[in-house]
């Protein structure tokens, strides 16, 4: 009884007292006893001291994380982990990144924090999302040039002899605000699971942490945000970020921040908004970019490997084991495309798991080498029995008053309906880029399309988006050649498989899906449609764009990527080897009239042999 007292009468933990708690748990539970050394090794190599108290500075972190300066993204990065330093205890950022700082940091940015906390992926974003945004309704606080926070020496300072935090991380009172921001739920849930991990749920309290409450981030920190991710999308824990230089110079660095503008106009449009606010950012990312903060796990993992331990030594200092020779790193992309290059593979990352993607794709088909043709199509892509990536460019169609088409141009036109949506983005001639994941392999479609629940229709330029499958509506894709049984040949994504009927009942028009891509069967235009009226689709509508829009364009460049390792491209060249037997086979086949030219003859008037065929056929 009197213990219980006791207990009673004790006073409550202070800040400092739970921090160093909770730091403790993450250290013991998220790291193995040589992470956390070297964690401790490196954080004594690198840290500063001022007053007795160490630190990590800004310029330290990045120059130890080799971040590009040429991107000028150290700031908002160093405002992210400053923030996320003072977890639980968000309100008292920024933090002083001191060793528990950083092992709070690490853990989250690395999500090791989930082998201790109870929570799910937007608990994280929403923090992430606290930790960029910018606290100021007028955005007339955010030099985006000169950092976004104040020194560290200052911080520190403040911190000893408890003074108020910097001024960056303080929200001004709600005014009228966008109505998506009306009834977004305030509590964090990862820090609530934090005290509740610690047997202290009573100390937390709600709404003591920043409120999202009008907050956003400004355009260009996310712009710069996303270039670094874009970047360390296919990094490994020991890899050096350094290794990857020549992609933020010269046309390799504009090719990165054109890709960046892409993505960045999912978020918003940038002649219109200021910066992003959350409803938008979590919906955006939970639905066209699920894996874009992956790249921060082998970021902040580089905190784990001291270059001070060399386990090829023995403690007199004598080498165990002769030097290993260097290890070749295969690259990232094998292939080279008129698409597809580092960066597109990267953005890829964002909604395909890496793991799929980096070191593992190759060309199996291109319009520019292989000719756009079906036929060409069919024989480099059926063989492949594993996922596919394909990608289609081209410029948009003008429909200006007065412009008439002609030609083959004006033959694809008239098979559209007549109801036509404005443009998905502005931009009479702008290039646009669309693309297709398809985990099934390819084959001809007869009365139902193919496919599966993992297909993913996408759009990478002008804007990054992705329309997810439908589990009910299975009309996912179809290929399907001219014959006198169809009258709409070609790819067609989200649209009904064309139904065989006599030729006085079929459509003039192709019947597209409420969210479709067609490509007709000489591969020189398309159109992608996006009815987000009518939905009920094969893919799901936009979350970005809530209108309606369609986009006809001409192809100028379409390929397809396998995905897959040495395995599917051995089953390939031995079902190519096949075919090319059988197509011998058949060249030189002798019906016995004693005639080989009637009997050749015979055997192009039945289809099975000609100038046109590649070989014969597995399906």
């Amino acid at each position: 009884m009197g213990q219980a007292q006791s207990d009673e009468s004790r006073p409550p933990p202070s800040h400092e007292e739970l921090t160093k708690a909770l730091a403790s748990k993450f250290a013991d539970k998220c790291f193995t006893p040589l992470e956390l050394y070297s964690l401790k090794d490196v954080f004594k190599s690198l840290s500063d001291t001022e007053q007795h108290i160490r630190y990590l500075k800004e310029d330290t972190i990045a120059r130890f994380l080799e971040i590009p300066d040429i991107v000028g993204v150290s700031p908002i990065l160093f405002q992210m982990v400053s923030y996320i330093g003072a977890f639980p205890f968000l309100q008292d950022a920024p933090a002083v990144l001191g060793l528990e700082q950083m092992v709070m940091v690490i853990t989250i940015m690395t999500e090791r924090y989930r082998r201790v906390l109870a929570n799910d992926a937007a608990d994280r974003r929403k923090l992430l999302f606290k930790s960029l945004a910018v606290h100021d309704r007028k955005l007339s606080a955010m030099d985006s040039d000169k950092g976004n926070t104040e020194s560290v020496e200052t911080d520190v300072t403040m911190a000893v002899h408890g003074g108020t935090q910097p001024l960056g991380f303080h929200i001004d009172a709600a005014g009228d605000d966008d109505e998506e921001d009306v009834g977004q739920e305030e509590d964090d849930e990862l820090v609530l699971a934090a005290f509740d991990s610690l047997n202290y749920i009573d100390v937390f309290q709600h709404g003591n942490s920043p409120t999202i409450h009008s907050a956003m981030i400004p355009a260009d920190n996310i712009r710069k945000l996303i270039m670094l991710l874009l970047l360390i999308a296919p990094l490994d824990s020991q890899e050096s970020l350094a290794s990857h230089a020549s992609r933020v110079s010269g046309s390799e660095l504009e090719s990165l921040r054109t890709t960046a503008e892409s993505i960045l106009a999912a978020f918003l449009n940038i002649e219109t908004a200021p910066g992003i606010k959350f409803p938008r950012f979590n919906a955006v990312i939970q639905s066209s970019m699920p894996f874009i903060f992956n790249g921060f796990t082998a970021l902040f993992e580089h905190f784990l490997f001291s270059k001070n331990l060399d386990f090829h030594k023995h403690i007199g200092g004598q080498e165990s084991t002769p030097s290993l020779p260097p290890q070749i790193i295969q690259p990232l992309l094998q292939d080279t495309g008129s698409i597809m290059n580092i960066n597109v593979l990267c953005q890829l990352s964002l909604f395909i798991p890496g793991d799929s993607l980096f070191r593992k794709v190759r060309l199996l088909y291109s319009g520019d080498d292989d000719g756009f043709s079906m036929g060409s199509f069919e024989t480099k892509v059926f063989n492949w029995r594993a996922p596919t990536i394909l990608l289609v460019s081209g410029i948009r169609l003008t429909d200006e008053p007065g412009h008439k088409s002609y030609g083959a141009e004006s033959t694809f036109l008239s098979t559209l309906p007549p109801k036509r949506f404005p443009h998905g983005s502005k931009g009479e001639t702008e290039r646009l880029t669309f693309g297709l994941y398809l985990g099934h392999h390819w084959k001809h479609t007869h009365r139902e399309c193919f496919g599966g629940e993992d297909t993913l229709l996408f759009q990478l330029a002008p804007v990054h988006d992705v329309f997810r499958a439908s589990t009910i509506n299975k009309d996912y894709v179809s290929y399907t050649k001219h014959s006198g049984a169809t009258s709409h040949a070609g790819i067609s994504v989200g649209c009904p498989p064309p139904q065989p009927t006599q030729a006085y009942r079929r459509s003039s028009t192709i019947a597209l899906g409420s969210t479709s891509l067609v490509l007709d069967s000489s591969f020189e235009f398309g159109c992608f449609t996006h009815d987000y009226t009518t939905r009920g689709g094969a893919f799901q509508t936009s979350p970005a764009r809530k209108f309606d829009f369609q986009d006809r364009f001409e192809i100028t460049s379409l390929e397809v990527w396998g995905c897959g390792g040495d395995d599917e491209a051995k089953q390939q060249a031995e079902r190519w080897a096949w075919e090319a037997r059988e197509a011998e086979a058949r060249r030189k086949i002798n019906l016995g009239t004693g005639d080989i030219q009637a009997d050749r003859a015979l055997l192009e008037m039945a289809g099975l042999i000609g100038t046109n065929r590649s070989g014969g056929s597995m399906g």
